[in-house]
C-alpha cells in the first residue's frame, strides 16, 4: 500500500486505559476461580450478560474504504494469498451464529455473522506442515495469535457484516476475524494479514499480561 492509500485514523491511542490493563491482568481482578470446563453453562464464570454490542478498541479507528482494502494470507503456506475486497467477497460465503465473552466480563448471546470460513482460507492457502500458529495482524497495528487448531474450528470465520449489514468501522469493518470460542480480543479488527507461522508469536495483549490461549471457561484472562 503506498502512502496516498494508508487509512487514515480517527482518534488517538489510550495509553492510560492500556496501562490499566495492565495493572488488571497483573493483580488477576476478575477471575473467580469457577471454572466450567465441561462448558455446564452457556455464559462462563465471571461474566454478565448485554443486549447492545460495547465499542472496545486500542483507541484509534482505521477508516479503510473497500477500494484500499486487502487482505494478505502468507507465511508457512503453501499458496498466498493477495485480496481485495471483490476477491475476497468472491470466495465461498458462509453463515454462522455465535456467542461473545470479552475479557472485560460482558458477553452477548446470538450474534450473526456472514463472511468466508476459516476453513476455506485453510482449503486455499494449504498450509505447509511446519506450521503451527496463526498471527492476525491489523490496520491499527494490533496483533493477536492462536494455534492452528483453534483457527481450524468449524465456527471461525472471516467476517464482513453482522446481524445481516457490514461491519461498522467501530466493530473493525471492512472486515474481522470471529473466534468465538475465545475471549473477544483474539477476534482482530480490521484484520489485513493472517500470517501463519512456524513458532507462536504473542500479540499487543498477550505481551501486556493477557494469557496466551484465552479460554473462556477456564477464565484464562491473564498470564
Amino acid at each position: 500500500m503506498s502512502d496516498g492509500d494508508k487509512p487514515g485514523f480517527i482518534g488517538k491511542i489510550k495509553d492510560k486505559l492500556i496501562a490499566s490493563k495492565e495493572k488488571t491482568a497483573a493483580s488477576g481482578r476478575h477471575i473467580t476461580g469457577r471454572a466450567d470446563r465441561d462448558h455446564a453453562n452457556r455464559l462462563p464464570p465471571g461474566q454478565h450478560l448485554v443486549e447492545k454490542w460495547p465499542v472496545l478498541d486500542l483507541g484509534i479507528q482505521p477508516e479503510i474504504s473497500l477500494t484500499d482494502w486487502r487482505l494478505k494470507v502468507d507465511g508457512a503456506v503453501e499458496n498466498p494469498l493477495d485480496l481485495s475486497f471483490d476477491d475476497f467477497m468472491a470466495l465461498p460465503q458462509s453463515h454462522y451464529i455465535s456467542d461473545i465473552h470479552c475479557v472485560t466480563t460482558w458477553s452477548r448471546y446470538d450474534n450473526h455473522w456472514d463472511g468466508v470460513a476459516s476453513q476455506t482460507i485453510l482449503d486455499l492457502v494449504r498450509p505447509r506442515a511446519d506450521a503451527t500458529h496463526v498471527i492476525f495482524h491489523s490496520y491499527d497495528g494490533y496483533t493477536t495469535n492462536i494455534k492452528l487448531e483453534v483457527f481450524n474450528e468449524p465456527d471461525v470465520i472471516i467476517a464482513h457484516s453482522w446481524e445481516g449489514k457490514r461491519l461498522t468501522r467501530e466493530h473493525g469493518g471492512p472486515v474481522r476475524t470471529i473466534v468465538p470460542q475465545w475471549y473477544f480480543w483474539k477476534s482482530a479488527k480490521w484484520v489485513n494479514r493472517i500470517e501463519f507461522a512456524n513458532a507462536d508469536k504473542p500479540g499487543f495483549w498477550e505481551e501486556r499480561g493477557y494469557h496466551n490461549e484465552a479460554d473462556p471457561w477456564t477464565e484464562q484472562r491473564y498470564s
